[in-house]
């Protein structure tokens, strides 16, 4: 990969080293969710401090461990934290900190979404379970709602294939902090979503309520808005070729896995270039579907860099983590 390493010192005497990604309006590195930070080479997941998580329901059960592995609560059930919650709480965009927790690893979980699951439709199960588990442990109770990863897939449990917008309900969906991202199905699958809340329209948040694009207030914005999805601009399957092999694969092996499509869950409007070499044929606001990444293979890259990098094989090589959007069937 073509890129500029930074190496940043953390407490405890943990260094962290960044490399270059693409497509944000700042050029400062940042942190991940609650103070996390990490790069495509980082040798340590460390994390600090709150990070503006305003409003965090506290933590309960974690989810298990280990790259497309670990255990994790069930796929609504995720560390059960007191009966449930009737608190509107049904969209978030998973949090480089939460994946790098869930998965033990720094990079993420990259393309392999499994989480435990296993058998035919094991990637997608694995997401949803995953969803379940980040939102259990930012509102106790928030994981026995029936959570949904935004990914389309060539093939489901049944071999058929499934499309994202049939995945996730009829709406509405409020965020972590109770703003509407949108009212139902038809205003969701715009561009930006249609009547969101203005504070979230062009930055959605992640599972703590806070802008993704800026997760720690103490630090710059970062460069982080490619977002796994397998999907086209109107909610479909955009390829076979596009799922890292329905979700189950992070090897980077282009031949066997192809290259994962993403949308963008902040618009870059101007500014960083045009689209990259790998794929930046959609709108670069389009939070479905927006551009193609380098490949499946774990990777976080922060820093502008115009688009996916030549020679990469990473879900963040665009700029990005691997993160992807999760939605509850019920507000």
């Amino acid at each position: 990969m073509n890129a500029h390493r930074f190496a940043l010192p953390l407490l405890g005497g943990v260094a962290l080293s960044f490399v270059v990604g693409c497509g944000s309006s700042s050029g400062d590195l940042g942190l991940g969710n609650g103070g996390s930070s990490s790069s495509a080479s980082s040798a340590s997941g460390g994390s600090g401090g709150a990070g503006g998580a305003a409003g965090t329901g506290g933590s309960s059960g974690d989810g298990g461990s280990g790259n497309g592995g670990g255990n994790g609560g069930s796929g609504g059930d995720a560390g059960a934290g007191g009966g449930g919650t009737t608190e509107k709480f049904s969209f978030f965009v998973t949090s480089l900190r939460a994946l790098q927790e869930l998965s033990g690893n720094p990079e993420g979980f990259g393309g392999d979404l499994r989480f435990g699951e296993t058998g035919p439709g094991s990637g997608l199960r694995g997401a949803d379970k995953i969803c379940a588990t980040i939102a259990e442990k930012s509102m106790p109770g928030a994981g026995q709602k029936p959570w949904r990863a935004f990914l389309s897939a060539a093939a489901g449990e049944d071999g058929q294939q499934v499309d994202a917008k049939d995945r996730i309900g009829e709406g509405p969906w409020y965020d972590r902090l109770g703003r509407l991202l949108a009212a139902n199905k038809t205003d969701l699958l715009k561009e930006r979503p249609a009547g969101a809340d203005a504070a979230i329209i062009n930055d959605f948040p992640n599972e703590d309520g806070v802008p993704n694009h800026q997760p720690d207030p103490n630090q710059g914005e970062v460069d982080n808005h490619d977002m796994l999805t397998g999907t086209n601009a109107q909610g479909t399957l955009y390829a076979a070729t596009a799922t890292c092999k329905d979700w189950t694969s992070n090897l980077g092996d282009l031949a066997s896995e192809g290259k994962p499509r993403v949308g963008h869950s902040w618009p870059r409007f101007g500014g960083g270039g045009g689209p990259g070499p790998g794929g930046g044929d959609g709108s670069m606001a389009n939070w479905m579907s927006s551009l193609t990444e380098s490949g499946c293979a774990p990777g976080v890259n922060l820093i502008e860099m115009g688009g996916p990098l030549p020679g990469s094989v990473t879900v963040g090589s665009g700029g990005g983590y691997g993160g992807f959007y999760c939605f509850s069937l019920v507000p």
